[in-house]
């Protein structure tokens, strides 16, 4: 009796935890289906892949279109097929099991009249991280206006964002569009990649033939960590869902004189500098008494990239409810306690991006970070634009 009473007890814990979590289906999943299959009937087709294209089996995209299309050649973006290249390097073309594969980073950013000969349409299977300043949107953006002009179709193969459908942080000012963010979206944008794409499209006039296959099971209160998938590194140094998520706090940071951790097993995790004292550094940010967030006093010493060789110290982060945080605000305020602390001591990296003026400026999409503007209204600012782009943007959505 007490082994089915145990037993029984097994069986409600594991209903529930099964429960807990959505069971998503990635675009990619649904190549089989009948309306998918119409979509690539005698049709040759291109795919826009890296490493991060998988199914939840862990099943590479390629493979799948394989099975299910005539694939005829494969693009990739910055750090290559596999995510094996550092970023702002040059990605070489190569081949993969006979399929041609074209490298749309570094001198052809573009996919080419000659590229596109070989395909009827482009489908796109490629994992964004949830922050502007990431170049994937913008690879897929010029491969539609590409597709508009040579008449080749664009299909979405959806994909969850994995900071949700939360919009935070500055919308991108014209003067800041290069090629690590060309359209104003906030830090923190929201969308799916398949959103992004009917969103530009549209409002950027590309007039590419456009079609999304849509997520099923998603909501955009999920981060990665509730979707039950299994997350494969989108470039080298965002190896975890969870680094996807200190990326939105840290990754504007790593553009000034401070170190966020890259060169460390841990990157974009920590804030520190040569010149700081981790102890001070902790008391600063503790004081400023942020709910969900915790500070360790941290030493590190980089192995490549800023700093390396030298001891630098500040915090780790821990995101305690990363539901609950706000991860643009976050940022500003870690860089106005740092510069407060630490008076004339940050200094902003220039000329960064292929473009000119300040990285951070670029980064954010706005001057404010660098110029330490007020936080009080800079973050109603902020929420203000955020507002106005969640309701631009509202027909473009596809989930709840």
């Amino acid at each position: 009796m007490k082994k089915l009473l145990l037993l029984g007890m097994l069986l409600v814990m594991l209903c529930l935890t099964a429960t807990s979590y959505a069971q998503v289906t990635l675009g990619v999943e649904r190549l089989g289906e009948p309306q998918v299959q119409r979509m690539l009937a005698h049709k040759r087709v291109g795919l826009f892949t890296n490493q991060s294209g998988v199914d939840s089996r862990l099943t590479s995209s390629v493979e799948l279109v394989r099975a299910q299309a005539d694939l005829q050649a494969i693009f990739v973006p910055e750090h290559g097929l596999f995510g094996a290249v550092a970023a702002g390097d040059e990605v070489k073309g190569d081949e993969y099991a006979g399929i041609p594969v074209f490298s749309l980073y570094g001198d052809t950013r573009r996919p080419t009249q000659e590229m596109l000969s070989k395909i009827d349409a482009m489908l796109v299977d490629i994992q964004d991280v949830g922050i502007r300043h990431y170049t994937y949107f913008s690879s897929l953006a010029y491969i539609m206006e590409e597709c508009a002009k040579y008449q080749k179709e664009v299909i979405i193969l959806d994909r969850p964002n994995p900071l949700g459908g939360v919009m935070e942080g500055p919308v991108l000012k014209p003067e800041y569009a290069t090629f690590i963010g060309l359209y104003p979206l906030p830090l923190r944008h929201g969308l799916t990649i398949g959103e992004f794409a009917r969103y530009i499209n549209k409002t950027q006039q590309l007039n590419c033939r456009l079609q999304v296959v849509p997520l099923k099971g998603w909501r955009r209160s999920m981060l990665w960590q509730d979707t039950g998938l299994p997350w494969t590194l989108t470039s080298p140094l965002i190896p975890t869902a969870e680094t996807a998520v200190l990326y939105g706090v840290t990754g504007v940071l790593g553009d000034s004189n401070l170190s966020v951790g890259v060169g460390t097993a841990k990157p974009f995790f920590f804030v520190g500098a040569p010149f700081a004292d981790a102890r001070q550094v902790k008391a600063a940010l503790d004081a400023l008494a942020l709910p969900h967030v915790a500070f360790r006093a941290a030493s590190f010493t980089p192995r490549y990239g800023d700093y390396t060789g030298e001891l630098v110290q500040g915090v780790e982060i821990y995101l305690l409810d990363a539901h609950k945080v706000n991860l643009a605000e976050l940022q500003y305020k870690i860089y106005l306690a740092m510069d407060k602390l630490y008076p004339g001591k940050l200094k902003a990296q220039e000329r960064g991006y292929g473009a000119e003026g300040y990285k951070t400026d670029i980064a954010l999409g706005e001057s404010s970070l660098r110029e330490c503007a007020d936080e009080t209204a800079t973050f109603a600012r902020w929420r203000s634009e955020c507002a106005a782009f969640a309701k631009e943007v509202q027909p473009y959505l596809l989930y709840k």
